[in-house]
């Protein structure tokens, strides 16, 4: 899979991605600073999956009818990059199909948000 790992997500996380062979855009590493939109635009055009834990995101996706190609919202209480990582893991082991989607991942949960 594709992924843009947003810059307050950490560069563990798409460490740890790329670890399982994924194709992964660190922002923190390798992009500092660019704005959402500017994520936006990149994972659109490379058709990539934003991991992010910052709700702008959904914003600009449910207020604005901002396409994207799909989007991993992590609301967790626990934000080490540790935990991070293990409902990343625990997610991606469900092989869900996620281009297009907008999912909220929590600590044992997840929830598929679609535009109304």
């Amino acid at each position: 899979m594709k992924f843009i790992v947003d810059e307050c997500t950490g560069s563990h996380v798409a460490d740890f991605l790329k670890s399982l062979g994924h194709d992964v855009i660190s922002v923190y590493d390798d992009c500092r600073g660019i704005s959402d939109k500017v994520v936006l635009e990149i994972a659109n055009r490379a058709f990539r999956i934003i991991i992010t834990n910052d709700k702008d995101f959904g914003n600009q996706i449910f207020k604005n009818n901002v396409p994207h190609k799909g989007v991993l919202f992590l609301r967790l209480k626990n934000e080490r990059f540790q935990n991070k990582i293990m409902v990343i893991k625990e997610f991606l082991n469900l092989n869900i199909n996620m281009i297009n989607e907008f999912i909220v991942l929590k600590q044992n949960s997840f929830k598929i948000s679609k535009l109304k």
